[in-house]
């Protein structure tokens, strides 16, 4: 063998070596569960299903309407953003959990071309004009409803009482309001708020799916229940501390889909199991702060948003160190 032959047989091996040693660099976690982006997405959207279905028998064609208009809405907008900024639109499923998020935590009666607006602006500000799924800052569904709570403040606080197929929408207050907040025991106010036969929210009156939705994601691994377990207990021993009753605060209002489909969002949650238990702290003096001082009853929407500004600080300061890191002495060799 010549050295030239010699030189072109070290290069095709040194080649085809490099070639199989490339490496996708990525950032973690980088254990995979056999769970992809949309399954996972698939999976909430079937924990949804549950509250979901409660809001349409209880407020009727209505509220599947206003379901039908924002994922609609939200599918449209990621498609025409992905267009605009020349990426591919792959249909992996968290447009239909936002917009159904969205539905979820408005009122039944809200006009649709409103709830067209609030879909358009979850995705297209909140998420797109971030850099699409995984780069949003806050939870999409929610700063959506902040925005339009400022927007549409009238209609965005006009409750009706559950009314079926074919009812007469009837304006009522909702359990946390000020004309029906603290009054005493009454075993009907509490079945239906467990049930779900009270005003608010299409998908936040149903305690007992709300559960049955989260705990089905439990038990899939798809949520971490340090979340939801320390927010909404943090929000009972304060309650207690106020001498209220804690399980009418936990059972009225949007804690309850808050705290297991909203919170444990992956991109605006932290990542350690540290943070997340200061995460689900903080959540719950804040909700409990604004529904005791603000000038609202309820405080899950900001408190979650405020909690999902401050995460990149919690992530930071509860890093993990990287296994085998030695900190360096100073004067050391």
């Amino acid at each position: 063998m010549t050295q030239e032959d010699a030189k072109e047989l070290t290069q095709e091996v040194t080649g085809e070596a490099t070639e199989a040693r490339q490496f996708l660099i990525s950032p973690g976690p980088h254990l995979w569960k056999g769970l992809s982006v949309s399954r996972i997405m698939y999976l909430v959207v079937y924990a949804l299903l549950l509250p979901a279905g409660a809001g349409v028998y209880f407020f009727g064609q209505r509220a599947l309407s206003v379901m039908g208009v924002s994922i609609g809405a939200a599918i449209l907008t990621e498609y025409i953003c992905k267009k605009m900024r020349g990426q591919p639109f792959i249909m992996d499923g968290s447009a239909i959990v936002t917009g159904l998020l969205l539905a979820l935590v408005l009122p039944p009666t809200l006009p649709l071309w409103m709830v067209a607006i609030g879909s358009v602006f979850a995705i297209a500000i909140v998420k797109e004009a971030f850099g699409g799924l995984g780069h949003n800052i806050f939870n999409p569904a929610l700063a959506a409803r902040a925005f339009m709570s400022v927007s549409f403040p009238m209609e965005m606080t006009t409750w009706v009482k559950p009314m079926g197929f074919g009812a007469d929408a009837v304006t009522c207050a909702t359990p946390l309001s000020g004309t029906s907040m603290w009054q005493p025991f009454d075993p009907s106010v509490y079945r239906a708020l467990f049930l779900g036969n009270t005003a608010g929210s299409i998908g936040e009156t149903s305690a007992l799916l709300i559960l049955i939705g989260g705990a089905f994601l439990l038990a899939c691994g798809i949520i971490n229940w340090r979340i939801p377990a320390i927010y909404i207990g943090v929000v009972a021993l304060i309650a207690l501390g106020f001498g209220e009753d804690p399980l009418f605060h936990i059972l009225a209002g949007g804690l309850m889909l808050g705290a297991f489909f909203m919170a444990t969002d992956y991109v605006t949650s932290p990542l350690t199991n540290r943070g997340k238990i200061i995460f689900s702290v903080a959540l719950g003096l804040l909700t409990m702060i604004i529904r005791r001082f603000a000038g609202m009853p309820e405080g899950v929407c900001y408190s979650i948003l405020f909690m999902n500004a401050i995460t990149p600080l919690i992530d930071r300061y509860t890093k993990l160190k990287p296994y085998g890191l030695v900190k360096k002495v100073a004067g050391g060799s």
